[in-house]
């Protein structure tokens, strides 16, 4: 059962494209993997995993990544996950890594970094050449975090355990930052139902605060011509393009850029919401809608400092 609240805010964002998302809402998400290039090539795990029965279809926006139509009950159960040849990841969370760019040699911060699955994306884009900072707040999901990293390969890495916000006291530190923050997941609904049912306006608005100074200090964080990169599983624009606006407004330095990633289908980030109005560059953020491209919900901003 959705809330009606829910359906008024989708209506609102989507208008007569909500029709479409309501039906996707209700299709369960296929399994998903990204190949751990650090491990193993492409290729090879394909031919390995089809010799084993499985059907793969690519993923169109991310080379390594294949959505599983055939296969175990359990992708996560097999050797080759044990052996950290791939990462059982949703296409839309391969999405972020890809926008920040990360090459060899850089210093990079994954702010909010629990369960691993984009830092190991990133260690894998700098082929363990340079340094990652992954960060997470609980004590919890820092031994998962150490556990995906081990599993997978990833040598680049130093693991921190701090409050992200904390990291305002190193200014201009970083090359490059992703932020993929913590949310209210209503882009997830197809994985987890139980998010629908939880779903309220207040854990929403608490969040965007919590975001906003997240946002901020990775910002501060980050070095003059750098890049930051915001994400949230979530389509909430209290969460999504009212951070990015409070941030541009905060920072003169701070620019939201445009991107583009070939065979991803995206809509722009909106200007207005309510009573709000923002800065017309956040119409550069992307938005991913799960009808659009078979995907959880998702939403990206890529923002520069200027030196």
């Amino acid at each position: 059962m959705i809330k009606e609240k829910f359906k008024e805010r989708a209506i609102k964002l989507l208008g007569k494209d909500a029709s479409e998302y309501f039906k996707i809402l209700k299709e369960p998400l296929l399994d998903s993997l990204r190949v751990n290039t650090l491990k193993i090539n492409v290729n090879a795990l394909v031919e390995r995993l089809k010799e084993k029965g499985w059907e793969l279809k690519q993923v169109p926006f991310v080379k390594e990544g294949y959505w599983v139509l055939k296969g175990p009950k359990n992708i996560g159960n097999c050797v080759e996950h044990f052996l950290g040849y791939f990462y059982s990841q949703e296409p839309a969370s391969m999405i972020p890594p890809i926008v920040l760019n990360p090459k060899p040699n850089e210093l990079i911060l994954d702010m909010a970094a629990s369960p691993g699955s984009k830092t190991s994306q990133i260690a894998a884009l700098m082929n363990n050449k340079g340094l990652i900072f992954a960060n997470d707040v609980r004590i919890d999901r820092v031994k998962i975090l150490k556990i995906n990293l081990q599993r997978m390969g990833v040598s680049s890495v130093i693991i921190t355990r701090k409050d992200g916000r904390n990291y305002k006291k190193n200014p201009e530190m970083f090359d490059k930052v992703l932020l993929d923050a913590p949310c209210s997941a209503e882009g997830a609904i197809r994985k987890k139902w139980s998010i629908i049912n939880k779903w309220n306006l207040g854990v929403i608005n608490k969040l965007s605060r919590i975001q906003k100074d997240l946002i901020a200090a990775a910002f501060t964080a980050l070095k003059p011509g750098g890049a930051l990169v915001y994400s949230t599983c979530t389509l909430a624009p209290e969460e999504n393009e009212r951070v990015v606006n409070y941030l541009l407004e905060k920072f003169e330095n701070a620019k939201a850029v445009p991107f583009k990633i070939k065979g991803l289908k995206t809509r722009p980030g909106i200007a207005e919401w309510h009573n709000e109005k923002y800065d017309k560059s956040i119409k550069s953020c992307a938005r991913v809608y799960p009808q659009d491209n078979d995907t959880e919900g998702f939403f990206i901003a890529k923002v520069v400092k200027k030196a």
